[in-house]
């Protein structure tokens, strides 16, 4: 059974949106690995600070599978599916790796490009497996943060539980 494991970020009520969207994961997948949550600034916008964080699971189900279960858990948690995409967000859940699939079709690529370019999808990624090798890049997570050219990006540690 692969090992999944997705981003969550929020920038409206983060605290409640994501333990929020942590329950339902639960319910769906059993038990998750979660990293430590941290706020830092929009990208691409301008707007309230997100609230980000990475989730690991393990499921037999299909890539396709597991986006319907997070675009379920989006819709659940107040974000519509025509929000836009530079916007404020209720929920945003975007699987980074899928065990270690590479596939590149409409609707998925995986591995998710922007976890080696986003400092608030790596650091996470590396608080719940540092010695994960990237499917593509053929090096660990704990490398890749090593030499991230974005660790300029301010996340700054949260505690979930008190936002």
């Amino acid at each position: 059974m692969p090992d999944v494991y997705v981003a969550a970020g929020s920038n409206i009520n983060p605290g409640a949106r994501l333990r929020e969207a942590l329950a339902l994961l639960e319910g769906y997948y059993g038990p998750l690995r979660v990293s430590p949550a941290y706020r830092n600034a929009t990208v691409g916008f301008s707007g309230e600070d997100f609230v980000n964080l990475a989730v690991g699971f393990m499921t037999d189900e299909s890539p396709r599978q597991v986006i319907a279960k997070l675009q379920s858990i989006e819709a659940r948690c107040g974000r519509p599916r025509s929000a836009p995409k530079f916007a404020p967000r209720a929920m945003d859940l975007d699987i980074l790796l899928h065990g270690d699939l590479v596939c590149e079709e409409p609707g998925i690529v995986l591995p998710r490009p922007d976890l080696v370019r986003r400092a608030y999808m790596l650091k996470p990624m590396v608080d719940i497996a540092p010695d994960l090798v990237h499917p593509t890049e053929g090096q660990t997570l704990a490398d890749l943060w090593a030499e991230s050219a974005d660790r300029g990006h301010e996340l700054v540690p949260v505690n979930l539980k008190t936002l």
